[in-house]
């Protein structure tokens, strides 16, 4: 059992009844949301991020679904395509999705040039931040207007050592990065925890990545052990809960009422 409260940042549901889009002939297997709930029965979690995959595309009946499910301590993180309405945007928001993804790694998302007008569309609307599933060393080639959003966040450490640099420079400027994903990532994710913490305290979430999708190792549950352990006993509830539900569930100031 796992002492602390968690707020997973970053989870997948994987559910067959809604669409599935082969990505370079990979299609994942079965992870409800009945399944992710039993895994997760022993960690504390009180709420967590669904994350739209690229084998997902721009479905959004199998996310909406899987929030109705989970509850209100869930949110989504969806890929959009750039000609989304802003009616839809609204009605995404008032559902529970609080972040657009783009997959600049596996694809699945609006193209590059398309993707910041879209986060910055949404983060106007609605507040929404950006999500960039990304090889951190690619952070340089990206548009600034894409890099320097009002509010962005990058997967799973940004994945290389080589990429971290580039990394610590977007945590700097208010970017957040989520510790997840650590079967997927080439760096020492101990060091890589201190340099973020180093920079913006704030700015680590934790989460499970379940259920670990083309990870060359699943998440475990000493992956939380290690965050807490490195982290340390000030900043472990900030990071494993306090940071992501800040994030996520935003305190939001209702529009004035007309008189």
């Amino acid at each position: 059992m796992f002492d602390r409260p968690m707020f997973d940042a970053h989870l997948h549901i994987v559910d067959p009844r809604f669409p599935l889009v082969a990505d370079h002939g990979y299609l994942p297997p079965t992870f409800t949301v009945a399944d992710y709930l039993a895994r997760v029965a022993s960690l504390g979690v009180t709420g967590g991020a669904v994350v739209s995959g690229s084998f997902q595309g721009f479905d959004r009946t199998y996310l909406l679904d899987a929030l109705r499910r989970l509850g209100a301590g869930f949110v989504g993180v969806l890929q959009l395509p750039a000609t989304v309405a802003d009616h839809t945007i609204r009605e995404l928001d008032a559902a529970g999705v609080r972040a657009v993804r783009f997959n600049i790694r596996r694809g699945g998302s609006a193209r590059i040039e398309q993707s910041a007008r879209l986060a910055h569309r949404v983060y106007d609307l609605v507040g929404w931040h950006a999500e960039l599933y990304i090889d951190a060393r690619d952070l340089p080639d990206l548009p600034p207007a894409l890099t320097a959003l009002p509010k962005l966040s990058i997967d799973h450490l940004g994945l290389s050592r080589e990429g971290l640099p580039h990394l610590l420079r977007l945590v700097e400027r208010g970017a957040y990065v989520k510790a997840t994903g650590f079967g997927r990532v080439d760096l020492d994710v101990p060091a890589a925890l201190r340099a973020v913490l180093a920079v913006a305290p704030h700015a680590l979430l934790a989460g499970t990545d379940l259920p670990s999708t083309r990870a060359a190792r699943p998440f475990r549950d000493t992956d939380l052990d290690l965050i807490a352990e490195t982290v340390g006993p000030d900043l472990a509830d900030a990071v494993l809960h306090d940071n992501a539900q800040a994030l996520y569930h935003p305190r939001r100031i209702a529009a004035p009422t007309p008189d």
